[in-house]
Protein backbone atom coordinates (compact mmCIF):
# COMPACT_ATOMS: atom_id res chain seq x y z
CA UNK A 1 0.00 0.00 0.00
CA UNK A 2 1.35 3.59 -0.67
CA UNK A 3 1.12 6.27 2.38
CA UNK A 4 1.46 9.95 1.79
CA UNK A 5 2.47 11.95 4.76
CA UNK A 6 1.83 16.04 4.60
CA UNK A 7 3.15 18.24 7.27
CA UNK A 8 4.75 21.34 6.98
CA UNK A 9 7.42 20.45 9.51
CA UNK A 10 9.58 18.44 7.65
CA UNK A 11 11.49 16.91 11.19
CA UNK A 12 7.87 15.33 12.06
CA UNK A 13 7.58 13.92 8.17
CA UNK A 14 11.03 12.53 8.69
CA UNK A 15 10.73 11.21 12.31
CA UNK A 16 7.34 9.44 11.52
CA UNK A 17 9.04 7.76 8.45
CA UNK A 18 12.13 6.65 11.38
CA UNK A 19 9.60 5.62 14.40
CA UNK A 20 8.18 2.82 12.47
CA UNK A 21 8.48 -0.73 10.65
CA UNK A 22 6.48 0.37 7.78
CA UNK A 23 6.37 -2.55 5.32
CA UNK A 24 5.43 -4.60 8.75
CA UNK A 25 2.03 -2.42 8.31
CA UNK A 26 1.64 -3.55 4.73
CA UNK A 27 3.37 0.11 3.29
CA UNK A 28 5.78 -0.29 0.36
CA UNK A 29 6.06 2.98 -0.58
CA UNK A 30 5.86 6.48 1.46
CA UNK A 31 5.81 9.83 -0.32
CA UNK A 32 6.29 13.44 1.44
CA UNK A 33 4.27 17.00 0.62
CA UNK A 34 5.22 20.02 2.76
CA UNK A 35 1.49 21.64 2.20
CA UNK A 36 -2.25 20.93 0.84
CA UNK A 37 -1.39 21.78 -2.51
CA UNK A 38 1.71 19.96 -3.05
CA UNK A 39 -0.13 16.88 -1.29
CA UNK A 40 -2.70 17.03 -3.63
CA UNK A 41 -0.66 17.07 -6.57
CA UNK A 42 0.94 13.88 -5.15
CA UNK A 43 -2.45 12.10 -4.11
CA UNK A 44 -3.35 13.03 -8.19
CA UNK A 45 -0.46 10.93 -9.46
CA UNK A 46 0.63 8.39 -6.91
CA UNK A 47 -3.17 7.31 -5.36
CA UNK A 48 -1.96 6.80 -1.96
CA UNK A 49 -3.89 4.33 0.31
CA UNK A 50 -3.32 6.57 3.60
CA UNK A 51 -2.91 10.19 3.69
CA UNK A 52 -1.14 11.01 7.26
CA UNK A 53 -2.09 14.84 6.86
CA UNK A 54 -1.55 18.01 9.34
CA UNK A 55 -4.30 19.94 10.29
CA UNK A 56 -2.80 23.25 10.03
CA UNK A 57 -0.51 23.73 6.72
CA UNK A 58 0.20 26.96 4.43
CA UNK A 59 -1.71 27.65 1.29
CA UNK A 60 -4.27 25.00 2.30
CA UNK A 61 -5.25 23.23 5.42
CA UNK A 62 -5.76 19.75 5.84
CA UNK A 63 -9.78 19.86 6.20
CA UNK A 64 -10.31 22.06 2.58
CA UNK A 65 -7.73 19.33 1.33
CA UNK A 66 -9.51 15.88 2.01
CA UNK A 67 -12.45 17.87 0.96
CA UNK A 68 -10.74 18.52 -2.53
CA UNK A 69 -9.41 14.59 -1.95
CA UNK A 70 -12.53 13.23 -2.25
CA UNK A 71 -13.62 13.92 -5.72
CA UNK A 72 -11.06 11.94 -7.35
CA UNK A 73 -10.03 9.27 -4.33
CA UNK A 74 -12.77 8.64 -2.45
CA UNK A 75 -11.41 5.60 -1.16
CA UNK A 76 -8.60 6.69 0.31
CA UNK A 77 -8.16 6.62 3.99
CA UNK A 78 -7.13 9.95 6.32
CA UNK A 79 -5.19 10.30 9.51
CA UNK A 80 -5.05 14.26 10.58
CA UNK A 81 -2.03 14.85 12.97
CA UNK A 82 -3.54 17.48 15.22
CA UNK A 83 -2.87 19.46 18.69
CA UNK A 84 -4.90 19.67 21.34
CA UNK A 85 -6.60 22.93 20.61
CA UNK A 86 -7.98 21.62 17.15
CA UNK A 87 -9.76 18.71 18.79
CA UNK A 88 -13.26 21.00 18.54
CA UNK A 89 -11.74 21.99 14.69
CA UNK A 90 -12.14 18.44 13.42
CA UNK A 91 -14.78 16.92 15.12
CA UNK A 92 -17.75 17.54 12.28
CA UNK A 93 -15.11 16.26 10.04
CA UNK A 94 -14.67 13.31 11.41
CA UNK A 95 -18.49 12.61 12.04
CA UNK A 96 -19.65 13.18 8.32
CA UNK A 97 -16.44 11.55 6.81
CA UNK A 98 -14.94 8.96 9.52
CA UNK A 99 -11.58 10.24 9.45
CA UNK A 100 -9.31 9.19 12.17
CA UNK A 101 -7.06 11.54 13.92
CA UNK A 102 -3.89 11.19 16.20
CA UNK A 103 -2.58 13.95 18.65
CA UNK A 104 0.59 15.45 18.71
CA UNK A 105 2.92 15.16 19.69
CA UNK A 106 2.60 12.14 18.29
CA UNK A 107 3.39 8.55 19.77
CA UNK A 108 4.21 5.79 17.08
CA UNK A 109 1.76 3.17 18.82
CA UNK A 110 -1.09 5.47 18.40
CA UNK A 111 0.07 5.50 15.03
CA UNK A 112 0.75 2.38 14.48
CA UNK A 113 -2.70 1.68 15.63
CA UNK A 114 -4.49 4.15 14.00
CA UNK A 115 -2.90 3.58 10.17
CA UNK A 116 -3.71 -0.42 10.81
CA UNK A 117 -7.34 0.89 11.28
CA UNK A 118 -7.24 3.21 8.36
CA UNK A 119 -5.67 -0.28 6.19
CA UNK A 120 -8.76 -1.97 7.47
CA UNK A 121 -10.70 1.07 5.96
CA UNK A 122 -9.68 1.45 2.99
CA UNK A 123 -10.27 -2.50 2.13
CA UNK A 124 -13.47 -1.93 3.35
CA UNK A 125 -13.91 0.24 1.02
CA UNK A 126 -12.24 -0.91 -1.96
CA UNK A 127 -14.97 -4.48 -1.09
CA UNK A 128 -17.99 -2.04 -1.15
CA UNK A 129 -16.89 -0.16 -4.11
CA UNK A 130 -16.42 -3.57 -6.15
CA UNK A 131 -19.35 -5.31 -5.08
CA UNK A 132 -21.07 -1.83 -6.19
CA UNK A 133 -19.66 -2.12 -9.68
CA UNK A 134 -19.91 -5.37 -9.48
CA UNK A 135 -23.53 -4.97 -9.39
CA UNK A 136 -23.62 -2.15 -11.64
CA UNK A 137 -21.68 -3.99 -14.36
CA UNK A 138 -24.45 -6.91 -14.35
CA UNK A 139 -26.97 -4.16 -15.23
CA UNK A 140 -25.57 -2.47 -17.69
CA UNK A 141 -24.31 -5.58 -19.40
CA UNK A 142 -28.18 -6.62 -19.03
CA UNK A 143 -28.86 -3.37 -20.56
CA UNK A 144 -26.88 -3.84 -23.46
CA UNK A 145 -28.15 -7.37 -24.60
CA UNK A 146 -31.52 -5.86 -24.42
CA UNK A 147 -30.31 -3.06 -27.03
CA UNK A 148 -29.48 -6.00 -29.41
CA UNK A 149 -33.28 -7.13 -29.28
CA UNK A 150 -36.21 -5.16 -30.80
CA UNK A 151 -37.44 -2.25 -28.35
CA UNK A 152 -41.23 -3.29 -28.67
CA UNK A 153 -40.59 -6.53 -27.14
CA UNK A 154 -38.65 -5.21 -23.90
CA UNK A 155 -40.12 -1.61 -23.05
CA UNK A 156 -40.57 -2.33 -19.24
CA UNK A 157 -37.78 -4.20 -18.78
CA UNK A 158 -35.16 -1.20 -20.45
CA UNK A 159 -37.39 1.52 -18.51
CA UNK A 160 -36.63 -0.54 -15.31
CA UNK A 161 -33.36 -0.83 -16.04
CA UNK A 162 -32.60 2.73 -16.98
CA UNK A 163 -34.40 4.03 -13.67
CA UNK A 164 -32.43 1.33 -11.59
CA UNK A 165 -29.32 2.78 -13.34
CA UNK A 166 -30.44 6.69 -13.04
CA UNK A 167 -29.65 6.86 -16.43
CA UNK A 168 -32.07 10.03 -16.96
CA UNK A 169 -33.09 9.25 -20.64
CA UNK A 170 -34.96 11.66 -22.88
CA UNK A 171 -36.16 11.81 -26.19
CA UNK A 172 -33.00 13.54 -26.88
CA UNK A 173 -30.92 10.55 -26.25
CA UNK A 174 -28.50 9.42 -29.19
CA UNK A 175 -27.10 6.04 -29.50
CA UNK A 176 -24.36 4.64 -31.20
CA UNK A 177 -23.40 1.27 -31.52
CA UNK A 178 -20.09 -0.37 -31.92
CA UNK A 179 -19.13 -3.95 -32.39
CA UNK A 180 -15.65 -5.71 -32.81
CA UNK A 181 -15.30 -9.17 -33.79
CA UNK A 182 -11.94 -10.52 -32.74
CA UNK A 183 -10.39 -13.78 -34.60
CA UNK A 184 -9.53 -15.42 -31.39
CA UNK A 185 -12.43 -16.51 -28.93
CA UNK A 186 -10.57 -16.65 -26.49
CA UNK A 187 -8.82 -13.33 -25.31
CA UNK A 188 -7.51 -12.35 -21.84
CA UNK A 189 -10.06 -11.36 -19.23
CA UNK A 190 -8.26 -9.14 -17.29
CA UNK A 191 -7.51 -7.11 -20.20
CA UNK A 192 -11.13 -6.93 -20.92
CA UNK A 193 -12.20 -5.85 -17.82
CA UNK A 194 -9.43 -3.29 -17.84
CA UNK A 195 -10.65 -1.78 -21.29
CA UNK A 196 -14.27 -1.58 -20.63
CA UNK A 197 -12.96 0.16 -17.54
CA UNK A 198 -10.58 2.52 -19.20
CA UNK A 199 -13.25 3.37 -22.23
CA UNK A 200 -16.03 4.10 -19.89
CA UNK A 201 -13.38 6.79 -18.37
CA UNK A 202 -12.67 7.39 -21.70
CA UNK A 203 -16.33 8.55 -22.83
CA UNK A 204 -16.43 11.20 -19.80
CA UNK A 205 -14.36 12.91 -21.33
CA UNK A 206 -16.99 13.33 -24.17
CA UNK A 207 -20.08 13.36 -21.62
CA UNK A 208 -20.66 9.75 -23.24
CA UNK A 209 -21.24 6.34 -21.98
CA UNK A 210 -21.34 3.36 -22.70
CA UNK A 211 -23.30 -0.27 -22.11
CA UNK A 212 -21.11 -3.05 -22.78
CA UNK A 213 -22.18 -6.56 -23.93
CA UNK A 214 -19.81 -9.81 -25.06
CA UNK A 215 -21.71 -12.04 -28.23
CA UNK A 216 -20.72 -15.14 -29.18
CA UNK A 217 -17.27 -15.00 -27.51
CA UNK A 218 -15.89 -13.12 -30.64
CA UNK A 219 -18.26 -10.45 -30.86
CA UNK A 220 -17.73 -7.43 -28.76
CA UNK A 221 -20.72 -5.02 -28.51
CA UNK A 222 -20.24 -0.95 -27.41
CA UNK A 223 -23.38 1.02 -27.46
CA UNK A 224 -22.39 4.51 -26.76
CA UNK A 225 -25.08 6.72 -25.15
CA UNK A 226 -25.07 10.54 -25.07
CA UNK A 227 -27.40 13.68 -24.10
CA UNK A 228 -27.68 14.59 -27.93
CA UNK A 229 -25.25 12.85 -31.04
CA UNK A 230 -21.52 12.75 -30.60
CA UNK A 231 -19.76 15.04 -32.55
CA UNK A 232 -17.53 14.15 -35.73
CA UNK A 233 -14.67 14.70 -33.27
CA UNK A 234 -15.99 12.39 -30.55
CA UNK A 235 -16.71 9.56 -33.15
CA UNK A 236 -12.94 9.32 -34.51
CA UNK A 237 -11.81 9.49 -30.94
CA UNK A 238 -14.14 6.83 -29.94
CA UNK A 239 -12.14 4.70 -32.93
CA UNK A 240 -8.74 5.61 -32.91
CA UNK A 241 -9.90 4.68 -28.60
CA UNK A 242 -11.25 1.42 -29.94
CA UNK A 243 -8.75 0.29 -32.94
CA UNK A 244 -5.38 0.78 -30.56
CA UNK A 245 -6.86 -0.91 -27.45
CA UNK A 246 -8.44 -4.23 -29.46
CA UNK A 247 -4.70 -4.04 -31.42
CA UNK A 248 -3.24 -5.99 -28.62
CA UNK A 249 -5.76 -9.28 -29.02
CA UNK A 250 -4.80 -10.02 -32.05
CA UNK A 251 -7.03 -9.40 -35.87
CA UNK A 252 -10.36 -7.77 -35.48
CA UNK A 253 -12.59 -5.37 -37.29
CA UNK A 254 -14.87 -2.73 -36.08
CA UNK A 255 -18.31 -1.81 -37.36
CA UNK A 256 -20.23 1.25 -36.78
CA UNK A 257 -24.04 1.25 -36.67
CA UNK A 258 -26.05 4.43 -37.21
CA UNK A 259 -26.32 7.03 -34.83
CA UNK A 260 -30.20 6.75 -33.41
CA UNK A 261 -32.21 9.49 -31.29
CA UNK A 262 -34.75 8.26 -28.50
CA UNK A 263 -33.66 4.35 -26.60
CA UNK A 264 -36.34 3.02 -29.26
CA UNK A 265 -34.46 3.24 -31.62
CA UNK A 266 -30.65 1.50 -30.12
CA UNK A 267 -31.58 -2.04 -31.83
CA UNK A 268 -31.16 -0.01 -35.46
CA UNK A 269 -28.28 1.13 -34.72
CA UNK A 270 -27.35 -2.21 -33.51
CA UNK A 271 -28.81 -4.13 -36.47
CA UNK A 272 -26.96 -1.56 -39.00
CA UNK A 273 -23.85 -2.09 -37.25
CA UNK A 274 -24.20 -5.88 -37.46
CA UNK A 275 -24.82 -5.80 -41.56
CA UNK A 276 -21.52 -3.37 -41.76
CA UNK A 277 -19.60 -6.03 -39.64
CA UNK A 278 -20.28 -8.93 -42.28
CA UNK A 279 -18.53 -6.81 -44.96
CA UNK A 280 -15.50 -6.53 -43.17
CA UNK A 281 -14.45 -9.90 -44.06
CA UNK A 282 -13.61 -8.16 -47.34
CA UNK A 283 -11.46 -5.95 -45.74
CA UNK A 284 -7.98 -6.34 -43.97
CA UNK A 285 -7.79 -6.64 -40.37
CA UNK A 286 -8.00 -3.28 -38.65
CA UNK A 287 -10.56 -1.90 -40.53
CA UNK A 288 -13.32 0.20 -39.04
CA UNK A 289 -16.13 0.20 -41.32
CA UNK A 290 -19.52 2.77 -41.41
CA UNK A 291 -23.28 2.01 -42.20
CA UNK A 292 -23.11 4.44 -44.87
CA UNK A 293 -20.20 2.20 -46.68
CA UNK A 294 -22.50 -0.88 -47.09
CA UNK A 295 -24.86 -0.68 -50.26
CA UNK A 296 -27.30 -2.86 -52.13
CA UNK A 297 -25.99 -4.52 -55.09
CA UNK A 298 -26.59 -2.90 -58.29
CA UNK A 299 -29.34 -4.68 -60.30
CA UNK A 300 -28.32 -7.51 -62.04
CA UNK A 301 -25.58 -8.71 -59.86
CA UNK A 302 -25.92 -12.27 -59.56
CA UNK A 303 -23.06 -14.13 -57.43
CA UNK A 304 -24.40 -17.79 -58.19
CA UNK A 305 -23.94 -16.43 -62.46
CA UNK A 306 -20.43 -15.24 -61.66
CA UNK A 307 -20.07 -18.82 -60.02
CA UNK A 308 -21.53 -20.50 -62.98
CA UNK A 309 -19.24 -18.67 -64.90
CA UNK A 310 -15.99 -19.18 -63.31
CA UNK A 311 -16.35 -22.62 -61.75
CA UNK A 312 -16.64 -24.51 -65.54
CA UNK A 313 -13.89 -22.23 -67.06
CA UNK A 314 -11.89 -22.70 -63.79
CA UNK A 315 -12.44 -26.56 -64.01
CA UNK A 316 -11.80 -26.36 -68.26
CA UNK A 317 -8.34 -24.52 -67.52
CA UNK A 318 -7.17 -26.97 -64.67
CA UNK A 319 -7.66 -30.25 -66.80
CA UNK A 320 -6.08 -28.79 -69.81
CA UNK A 321 -3.08 -27.89 -67.44
CA UNK A 322 -3.19 -24.07 -68.34
CA UNK A 323 -1.63 -22.51 -65.25
CA UNK A 324 -2.00 -18.76 -66.82
CA UNK A 325 -5.57 -19.45 -67.23
CA UNK A 326 -6.00 -19.89 -63.99
CA UNK A 327 -4.18 -17.09 -62.60
CA UNK A 328 -6.29 -15.15 -64.57
CA UNK A 329 -9.52 -16.34 -63.13
CA UNK A 330 -8.56 -16.00 -59.77
CA UNK A 331 -6.98 -12.44 -60.02
CA UNK A 332 -10.09 -11.38 -61.78
CA UNK A 333 -11.97 -12.74 -58.64
CA UNK A 334 -9.82 -10.99 -56.33
CA UNK A 335 -10.12 -7.92 -58.26
CA UNK A 336 -13.77 -7.96 -58.18
CA UNK A 337 -14.42 -8.89 -54.68
CA UNK A 338 -11.32 -7.47 -52.21
CA UNK A 339 -12.94 -4.76 -50.21
CA UNK A 340 -16.49 -5.56 -51.84
CA UNK A 341 -19.56 -3.48 -49.97
CA UNK A 342 -22.56 -5.01 -51.62
CA UNK A 343 -22.03 -8.97 -51.07
CA UNK A 344 -22.70 -11.15 -47.66
CA UNK A 345 -19.31 -13.57 -47.12
CA UNK A 346 -21.78 -16.89 -47.23
CA UNK A 347 -22.35 -16.06 -50.89
CA UNK A 348 -18.86 -15.88 -51.92
CA UNK A 349 -17.67 -18.96 -50.10
CA UNK A 350 -20.19 -20.80 -51.77
CA UNK A 351 -18.56 -19.55 -54.88
CA UNK A 352 -14.91 -20.64 -53.76
CA UNK A 353 -16.52 -23.68 -52.43
CA UNK A 354 -17.05 -25.17 -56.14
CA UNK A 355 -13.49 -23.92 -57.16
CA UNK A 356 -11.92 -25.78 -54.45
CA UNK A 357 -13.96 -29.17 -55.16
CA UNK A 358 -12.55 -28.47 -58.86
CA UNK A 359 -9.35 -28.49 -58.26
CA UNK A 360 -9.99 -32.38 -55.96
CA UNK A 361 -12.13 -33.20 -59.25
CA UNK A 362 -9.48 -32.47 -61.38
CA UNK A 363 -7.26 -34.52 -59.16
CA UNK A 364 -8.82 -37.52 -59.65
CA UNK A 365 -9.95 -37.29 -63.57
CA UNK A 366 -5.81 -36.60 -63.80
CA UNK A 367 -5.09 -39.73 -61.65
CA UNK A 368 -2.85 -36.52 -59.57
CA UNK A 369 -1.71 -38.15 -55.94
CA UNK A 370 -2.52 -36.20 -52.77
CA UNK A 371 0.15 -35.10 -50.50
CA UNK A 372 -0.13 -36.36 -47.03
CA UNK A 373 -0.39 -32.80 -45.82
CA UNK A 374 -3.60 -31.50 -47.96
CA UNK A 375 -7.17 -31.37 -47.47
CA UNK A 376 -9.55 -33.00 -50.44
CA UNK A 377 -12.69 -34.01 -48.52
CA UNK A 378 -15.76 -31.79 -48.50
CA UNK A 379 -15.94 -32.14 -44.62
CA UNK A 380 -12.42 -30.29 -44.60
CA UNK A 381 -12.74 -27.78 -47.09
CA UNK A 382 -15.75 -26.56 -45.74
CA UNK A 383 -13.64 -26.69 -42.26
CA UNK A 384 -11.42 -24.15 -44.00
CA UNK A 385 -13.61 -21.92 -45.56
CA UNK A 386 -15.70 -21.09 -42.03
CA UNK A 387 -11.93 -20.66 -40.42
CA UNK A 388 -11.19 -18.05 -42.58
CA UNK A 389 -11.57 -14.78 -40.93
CA UNK A 390 -11.09 -12.51 -44.23
CA UNK A 391 -11.55 -13.03 -47.96
CA UNK A 392 -7.92 -12.52 -48.31
CA UNK A 393 -7.08 -15.74 -46.61
CA UNK A 394 -10.20 -17.81 -48.32
CA UNK A 395 -8.32 -16.26 -51.73
CA UNK A 396 -4.92 -17.14 -50.75
CA UNK A 397 -6.09 -20.26 -49.70
CA UNK A 398 -7.29 -21.44 -53.17
CA UNK A 399 -4.02 -19.53 -54.89
CA UNK A 400 -2.28 -22.20 -52.74
CA UNK A 401 -4.30 -25.09 -53.36
CA UNK A 402 -4.38 -24.51 -57.35
CA UNK A 403 -0.25 -23.69 -57.22
CA UNK A 404 -0.07 -27.42 -55.24
CA UNK A 405 -2.17 -29.30 -58.20
CA UNK A 406 0.40 -27.37 -60.80
CA UNK A 407 3.16 -28.77 -59.23
CA UNK A 408 1.60 -32.24 -59.28
CA UNK A 409 1.11 -32.05 -62.56
CA UNK A 410 4.65 -30.83 -62.89
CA UNK A 411 6.52 -33.63 -61.21
CA UNK A 412 3.76 -36.20 -62.48
CA UNK A 413 4.87 -39.67 -63.11
CA UNK A 414 2.23 -41.99 -64.46
CA UNK A 415 1.03 -44.20 -61.08
CA UNK A 416 -0.93 -47.42 -61.60
CA UNK A 417 -4.80 -46.94 -61.35
CA UNK A 418 -5.38 -49.19 -58.88
CA UNK A 419 -2.67 -47.78 -56.33
CA UNK A 420 -3.81 -44.43 -56.98
CA UNK A 421 -7.82 -45.00 -56.31
CA UNK A 422 -6.70 -46.89 -52.94
CA UNK A 423 -4.60 -43.99 -52.19
CA UNK A 424 -7.28 -41.38 -52.81
CA UNK A 425 -9.87 -43.76 -51.04
CA UNK A 426 -8.01 -43.33 -48.05
CA UNK A 427 -7.31 -39.56 -48.17
CA UNK A 428 -10.98 -39.36 -48.08
CA UNK A 429 -11.83 -41.55 -45.35
CA UNK A 430 -8.70 -41.59 -43.03
CA UNK A 431 -10.29 -39.89 -40.57
CA UNK A 432 -12.89 -43.03 -39.99
CA UNK A 433 -11.61 -44.49 -37.29
CA UNK A 434 -13.96 -47.91 -39.00
CA UNK A 435 -11.58 -47.95 -41.92
CA UNK A 436 -10.89 -51.28 -42.64
CA UNK A 437 -8.72 -53.10 -45.32
CA UNK A 438 -11.97 -55.22 -46.29
CA UNK A 439 -13.75 -51.25 -46.95
CA UNK A 440 -10.54 -50.62 -48.98
CA UNK A 441 -10.50 -53.62 -50.96
CA UNK A 442 -14.60 -53.54 -51.84
CA UNK A 443 -14.45 -49.81 -53.21
CA UNK A 444 -10.84 -51.13 -56.01
CA UNK A 445 -12.94 -54.52 -56.36
CA UNK A 446 -9.99 -57.09 -54.92
CA UNK A 447 -9.52 -59.35 -52.37
CA UNK A 448 -8.40 -57.71 -49.44
CA UNK A 449 -4.90 -60.47 -49.48
CA UNK A 450 -4.50 -59.20 -53.32
CA UNK A 451 -4.70 -55.92 -52.92
CA UNK A 452 -2.73 -55.76 -49.75
CA UNK A 453 0.40 -57.70 -51.54
CA UNK A 454 -0.24 -55.66 -54.78
CA UNK A 455 0.24 -52.44 -52.76
CA UNK A 456 3.37 -53.95 -51.24
CA UNK A 457 4.56 -55.00 -54.72
CA UNK A 458 3.90 -51.54 -56.32
CA UNK A 459 5.05 -49.04 -53.45
CA UNK A 460 7.53 -50.61 -51.26
CA UNK A 461 5.78 -50.07 -48.06
CA UNK A 462 2.41 -51.90 -46.40
CA UNK A 463 -1.06 -50.82 -46.71
CA UNK A 464 -1.08 -50.53 -43.16
CA UNK A 465 2.24 -48.48 -43.25
CA UNK A 466 1.20 -46.07 -45.81
CA UNK A 467 -2.88 -45.71 -43.78
CA UNK A 468 -0.12 -44.78 -40.61
CA UNK A 469 2.01 -42.58 -42.46
CA UNK A 470 -0.77 -40.67 -44.08
CA UNK A 471 -2.37 -40.34 -40.63
CA UNK A 472 0.65 -39.20 -39.11
CA UNK A 473 1.25 -36.39 -41.56
CA UNK A 474 -2.10 -34.98 -41.30
CA UNK A 475 -1.71 -34.93 -37.17
CA UNK A 476 1.75 -33.08 -37.38
CA UNK A 477 -0.71 -30.58 -39.67
CA UNK A 478 -3.40 -30.05 -36.74
CA UNK A 479 -0.88 -30.39 -34.50
CA UNK A 480 0.95 -26.68 -35.73
CA UNK A 481 -2.80 -24.88 -35.49
CA UNK A 482 -3.20 -23.98 -32.17
CA UNK A 483 -6.75 -23.82 -32.46
CA UNK A 484 -7.50 -27.54 -31.89
CA UNK A 485 -7.03 -29.55 -28.96
CA UNK A 486 -4.79 -32.45 -29.12
CA UNK A 487 -7.95 -34.62 -27.54
CA UNK A 488 -9.92 -33.94 -30.59
CA UNK A 489 -6.93 -34.31 -33.72
CA UNK A 490 -6.91 -38.02 -32.40
CA UNK A 491 -10.33 -38.11 -33.59
CA UNK A 492 -10.10 -36.17 -36.50
CA UNK A 493 -6.91 -38.39 -37.94
CA UNK A 494 -9.03 -41.74 -37.20
CA UNK A 495 -7.78 -42.53 -33.57
CA UNK A 496 -10.82 -43.55 -30.99
CA UNK A 497 -8.15 -44.20 -28.58
CA UNK A 498 -6.27 -41.39 -27.06
CA UNK A 499 -3.49 -42.81 -25.56
CA UNK A 500 -3.36 -45.05 -28.38
CA UNK A 501 -3.07 -42.21 -31.03
CA UNK A 502 -0.06 -40.70 -28.43
CA UNK A 503 1.97 -43.83 -28.43
CA UNK A 504 1.89 -44.50 -32.17
CA UNK A 505 2.51 -40.50 -33.03
CA UNK A 506 5.59 -40.90 -30.83
CA UNK A 507 6.73 -44.13 -32.14
CA UNK A 508 6.11 -41.96 -35.77
CA UNK A 509 7.79 -38.48 -34.96
CA UNK A 510 9.76 -39.89 -31.62
CA UNK A 511 7.79 -37.02 -29.68
CA UNK A 512 4.40 -37.04 -27.58
CA UNK A 513 1.99 -34.89 -29.55
CA UNK A 514 2.04 -32.04 -26.78
CA UNK A 515 5.68 -32.45 -27.12
CA UNK A 516 5.39 -32.33 -30.69
CA UNK A 517 3.02 -29.12 -30.30
CA UNK A 518 5.41 -27.41 -28.53
CA UNK A 519 8.43 -27.64 -30.49
CA UNK A 520 6.67 -26.57 -33.27
CA UNK A 521 4.72 -23.85 -32.24
CA UNK A 522 8.30 -22.03 -30.48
Amino acid sequence: MKLLIADDEELTREGLIASLDWESLGITQIFQADDGIHALDIAHSQKPDIILCDVRMPRMDGIQMVERLEEFLPDTSVIFMSGYSDKEYLKAAIKLKAINYVEKPLDPQEIKEAVLEAKERHQQKIRTRLSENLYSMEKTSHLALLFTKPYKENVEKVTQLADELSLGLTSGSSFTTYIVKLRTNEPDNSLLNNLRNDFSDFLTHYHLQVFYIQLHAIYHVFHIMGSCAPSSTALSAIEQYLEKQFHTFGDFFVGRGETVTGVGKVYHSYTTAVVTLQSSFFFEPGAILYAADIKTPPAGTDVREAADDAAPAFTDALLAGDRGSCTAILQNLYSTYFQNCTLFPNQIKDLYYKLFMSISDSRVKLKLNWEPGENNTQESIMEHLESCFTYQELHQMLVSRTEQFFQSIDSYVPEDTTIFLIKDYISKNYAKDTLSIKEISDHVFLSASYMCTYFKNQTGSTLNQYLTEYRMEKAMQLLSDGRYQIADISSKVGYSNGNYFSKSFKKFTGLSPSKYREKILK
